[in-house]
């Protein structure tokens, strides 16, 4: 079965995606029977490239990219209409998902993969819903479609019978959303708390250490696992935006991140962090949340005995309370562009995985 992608951003993450497709190739093909075919590539910086027949070649539109070329140099394989500087608008998009929604894939994907607008979520907004309006799955790493308006959207790509997926948002490819979708049926999430921001736990991990704040997000920073924006890290935004989004998936509720309860680290949290080691504790950012309450992000100090006291560097946990079940912790401990790059993968097989079965038989598939 073939897929066809339009990738919307391409960034760190995208060109790790597109990469990550062709390393698995023979896999997808042998294990899924899912072929997958890249015909459009928009950015904001680097121009866009629409293929008229055939596909792209995303893994040359990548290096061009790395080496500070441009989208516009696919061009003269014959095959491909490009604009050259024309930065990614909604009339960019819509000229791309045009040539998507046209195609004969048995599967059509836009996979959106563009900074967090920590205002108010857009444009992802706005490409999730003509993508779902044009018939077409998104899947996404982008937390804020999630974070800002995860009802609308599910209740879209119900009515329009394709799937939303967006397993990236939150803790990379480590399977959060998953979890409690597929594998935890009749369960109840009541409640959460954990350690969601890589770039601030390694930060404060760094600060007990006795290394300065800026050495430690610089080195976030160069890795491509801090946000385009650090401030969004270091600030607490990102985490409230994943604490957002966990809220509105999972326990109901309707908010975005400005509803979060929110407090970040900077240069003064030093002296907390080494106070807080001096009393045998360690200080996490911590994103919490109960059923019906208001989400929370802040530093908090914590014990040994706690499970979030131990993650170290990128290590990433989520404990979910739950009805029947008690608490479940799920944790993740490295982090990478590879794993971000994988929860998109994984997404894309979840969709060609529901070809098997009616959409009726998949009760709560947007959860």
């Amino acid at each position: 079965m073939r897929a066809d992608l339009l990738l919307i951003g391409f960034g760190h993450v995208g060109r790790r995606f597109a990469r990550l497709i062709d390393e698995q190739r023979e896999t997808l093909r042998a294990v899924f029977d899912l072929e997958c075919r890249v015909i459009g590539i928009a950015t904001r910086n680097h121009g866009h490239a629409i293929s008229d027949q055939g596909g792209l070649d995303a893994i040359v539109a990548a290096a061009l990219i790395e080496s500070g070329g441009s989208l516009s140099q696919l061009a003269g394989a014959g095959n491909q209409r490009v604009a050259r500087h024309a930065p990614m608008d909604l009339a960019v998009f819509s000229a791309c998902l045009e040539r998507l929604a046209s195609s004969d894939a048995a599967l059509k994907v836009v996979v959106e993969t563009t900074t967090l607008n920590i205002d108010d979520g857009r444009p992802a907004i706005d490409h999730v819903e003509r993508a779902l309006t044009a018939g077409c799955h998104v899947v996404t790493a982008n937390k804020g479609p999630v974070a800002f308006a995860y009802r609308r959207l599910a209740r879209m790509a119900a009515e329009a019978n394709v799937r939303f997926l967006f397993e990236g948002a939150v803790m990379d490819g480590i399977p959060v959303f998953n979890l409690v979708r597929e594998t935890l049926p009749a369960v109840s999430i009541l409640g959460f708390r954990g350690v969601v921001n890589s770039t601030t736990n390694h930060i404060l991990s760094a600060l007990e250490e006795g290394e300065e704040f800026a050495p430690a997000l610089a080195r976030m920073q160069a890795a491509g696992i801090a946000e385009a924006d650090p401030s969004l890290d270091v600030d607490g935004w990102d985490a409230a935006a994943k604490a957002a989004a966990l809220a509105n998936v999972l326990l109901g509720a309707d908010v975005t991140p400005h509803d979060v309860d929110r407090t970040g680290v900077g240069l003064d949290t030093s002296a907390r962090a080494h106070a807080a080691v001096a009393r045998g504790n360690r200080l996490r950012l911590v994103a919490s949340a109960r059923r019906g309450e208001r989400p929370i992000v802040r530093p908090i100090e914590l014990p040994p005995e706690d499970l979030l006291y131990g993650l170290r560097g990128v290590a990433n946990a989520i404990v979910f309370e739950t009805d029947l079940l008690g608490r479940v912790a799920i944790t993740q401990l490295d982090g990478s562009l590879t794993l971000t790059a994988y929860a998109l993968l994984s997404d894309l097989v979840a969709i060609r995985r529901d070809r098997r079965a009616p959409v009726e038989a998949r009760p709560g598939r947007n959860p």
